[in-house]
């Protein structure tokens, strides 16, 4: 599998090019999706890796509190048997090496696309906009388990250029928009790292199929599973063990926490609230004020761990709708900006970081020392800074 980092460079040259495309915005280093401007993710010609932190980085906020400095990953050996994504002790230590699966899958319309099948199988789920700053779109990483099914499987989205080159899977989606299409095609990504109906070349095998039995829409009939991924990179020789060190897992709680309890977010046109459940001590999904199930087992969405990540988006020129002219949306999930992590029934204020192309996203308190979830699958929330940003409500 190419193993190709994104250097600190390269992004510092998207990011001048987007504060001229975009100076009311500012930026992170990152593209505006034009065909003037250098792609986020960087091309599959290997360059020198570079390590040192970047000292200038434009910002469209400024950060408060300041974020900590790089983590240094921690030294502790991780036994064979216990998943790097949750921290799980697995009865069958061959799972854990082959190479993760990444699935987009689709949140919206509810009365199309709910229950999705195979959620609550996933290790760790980001929730993401849509085009247009409207509901939302996850994508779903799988090692340690794998649903006869996964779906409805929907098109990828710019998010999914950082996504799967952090937990170095293998990335699932139905399609592409035309000019998201053309960015992936230079990325590094490409071709080891995705399969899509829109890059016909790498459908062989094809992993998708489609499940006429329920009165919906033909977008919402696709699906996919992580076994079908992993025989399409069987077939492609990229389904091998990847190193997936960064995370950090503790039974107890750190100090310091605040209660919490229900954290409702209301994304536009979507409401999704996560609600503590001491019994089990997991969180519980609803959305649009409905328990969110898993269409396999009947079982409401629960997590050990729901992480608010902060983080820079804007629109691109890329028109992702074309009967609506929804536009891209771009997100800087690179660098460090804030984090909140609910856990136990509290939250803990902290850092999300990711310093070079290919680390992990790692949780910090303001002085770089891991914040440990708890063990168990997480579920990242990604919100919008600036004016976009999402007014989240919680309480003890």
């Amino acid at each position: 599998m190419n193993t190709s980092r994104h250097t600190k460079p390269r992004w510092l040259l998207a990011a001048a090019t987007l504060l001229a495309a975009c100076s009311l915005l500012g930026a992170l280093a990152g593209c505006d999706g034009s065909t003037a401007g250098p792609t986020p993710t960087p091309t599959r010609t290997p360059q020198a890796a570079n390590t040192a932190a970047p000292t200038a980085v434009p910002s469209p906020l400024p950060p408060s509190p300041t974020p900590p400095p790089p983590a240094t990953p921690t030294a502790t050996p991780r036994p064979e048997n216990v998943n790097p994504l949750t921290g799980e002790v697995v009865a069958d230590p061959s799972v854990l090496q082959r190479v993760p699966v990444a699935i987009k899958i689709s949140n919206w319309p509810g009365e199309y696309v709910r229950p999705q099948a195979g959620i609550n199988s996933a290790d760790i789920i980001h929730e993401h906009y849509n085009e247009g700053w409207f509901a939302t779109r996850w994508t779903a990483i799988y090692l340690a388990h794998d649903p006869e099914r996964v779906g409805p499987v929907r098109s990828g989205r710019l998010i999914d250029l950082e996504i799967p080159a952090i937990y170095r899977a293998v990335f699932a989606c139905w399609g592409f928009s035309n000019g998201v299409l053309e960015i992936f095609l230079d990325s590094d990504l490409y071709p080891d790292q995705v399969v899509s109906n829109s890059i016909g070349g790498t459908l062989s095998p094809s992993p998708f199929f489609r499940d006429y039995t329920r009165d919906v829409p033909l977008e919402h009939t696709g699906y996919t599973s992580p076994a079908m991924v992993r025989a399409w990179a069987d077939a492609h020789d990229c389904n091998e063990p990847q190193p997936l060190e960064g995370m950090v897992f503790g039974e107890q709680p750190p100090d310091g926490g605040e209660p919490a309890t229900s954290i409702y977010i209301p994304w536009n046109r979507l409401d999704a609230e996560w609600r503590y459940d001491e019994a089990s001590g997991r969180y519980l999904r609803w959305t649009d004020g409905l328990a969110h199930v898993d269409f396999l087992d009947s079982q409401q969405l629960n997590v050990a761990n729901v992480v608010l990540l902060y983080v820079p988006q804007w629109n691109t020129d890329i028109v992702e709708d074309p009967h609506s002219g929804a536009l891209s949306i771009q997100f800087a999930l690179w660098y460090s900006n804030r984090a909140v992590i609910f856990r136990d029934g509290q939250r803990f204020e902290g850092f999300w970081q990711r310093w070079e192309r290919q680390d992990m996203l790692t949780l910090t308190d303001e002085a770089g020392n891991p914040i440990p979830l708890k063990i168990g699958n997480t579920f990242f929330e990604v919100i919008p800074t600036g004016e976009q940003e999402i007014a989240v409500i919680v309480e003890p």
